[in-house]
């Protein structure tokens, strides 16, 4: 029982990671139309700038705001120096553009921190662990990732449906002519929701800094398992994006964990861990494919 609620939390903290790139790239995808394949880039921004920071100065505060800004400004020069010019071409156009970005995201990292990667302290009020139950101990870092997450996936909806700036996101979506002709400026409200977004990716891989290595590359690794999410979700919805990553998360964590000892009551050890090491990878793209079948459009479409 304790090893099943590991797995499970270790799932939600998986899931919560997954919504924080998902919630950017929907938003993106959904209000402004443009397929961003440059996000998990800004991922691997705010990573690199808090791993910098807290090499520097050894301070986890400097090294959070750190990432966070790099992230934030680094996505709304791209959307102010590139995405402007690609809101009225097809879609091709973007995915070649954005894919540019993704070479020179990673030849300008390369260039500033080598090839070699960096790793991360965790902060140390978050070393220890917390008994959740008699026997079941679980890293504290872990359990802030997975409240930290959950408190942003709030702010973040109460925001989108509860405040006027949320309000004008929503409508410049549907109707952006209108809205700009009561006097909006449209183009400085997509430069802060492409910001917004790309601080949610820094927030996501600052987080990530201390449990896998920082390196060139690291976006690429994530944005496919992120555009998964964003399509069970259903494009364009916060919601979707949450409940597509927590059960993204846990799918992938349980199949990871248990699969294999299941395979080994049938085969041989070495052939039943490298079958469940097949299996389990294909897991949530079997699940996506079902969600399809079932809701086409995801399980929670439209602007939520």
């Amino acid at each position: 029982m304790a090893l099943l609620l590991e797995q499970l939390l270790n799932g939600l903290q998986l899931g919560v990671m997954l919504f924080l790139l998902a919630a950017g790239l929907t938003l993106v995808f959904g209000i402004m139309g443009v397929i961003n394949l440059a996000h998990g880039s800004l991922y691997m921004v705010g990573a690199f700038a808090a791993a910098w920071v807290a090499a520097e100065t050894g301070s986890a505060l400097l090294a959070t705001l750190a990432g966070l800004a790099a992230a934030a400004l680094a996505g709304m020069a791209v959307e102010f120096l590139v995405l402007r010019r690609l809101y009225a071409r097809d879609h091709l156009d973007q995915v070649l553009a954005t894919f540019g970005l993704i070479l020179f995201f990673n030849q300008a990292t390369v260039l500033l921190f080598g090839r070699q990667p960096l790793f991360v302290d965790i902060p140390a009020p978050l070393r220890g662990t917390v008994e959740l139950l008699p026997g079941l101990p679980y890293p504290a870092y872990r359990l802030a990732i997975i409240l930290v997450g959950l408190l942003v996936a709030g702010g973040l909806y109460w925001l989108i449906q509860r405040t006027r700036t949320g309000m004008l996101v929503r409508a410049g979506a549907t109707h952006r002519e209108m809205v700009r002709a009561l006097g909006v400026d449209v183009r400085l409200l997509y430069t802060l929701v492409f910001g917004l977004g790309a601080l949610l990716a820094g927030l996501a891989g600052l987080m990530a800094g201390p449990l896998f290595s920082v390196q060139v590359g690291m976006g690429e690794q994530i944005l496919i398992t992120t555009f998964v999410v964003v399509v069970i979700g259903g494009i364009g919805s916060v919601r979707g994006a949450l409940a597509g990553a927590m059960l993204v998360g846990l799918v992938d964590t349980l199949l990871r964990a248990y699969l294999p000892a299941t395979l080994r009551g049938v085969m041989q050890g070495p052939d039943a861990d490298a079958l469940a090491a097949g299996l389990a990878s294909m897991g949530v793209y079997l699940l996506m494919a079902l969600v399809l079948l079932l809701r086409p459009r995801g399980l929670f479409p439209a602007h939520a």
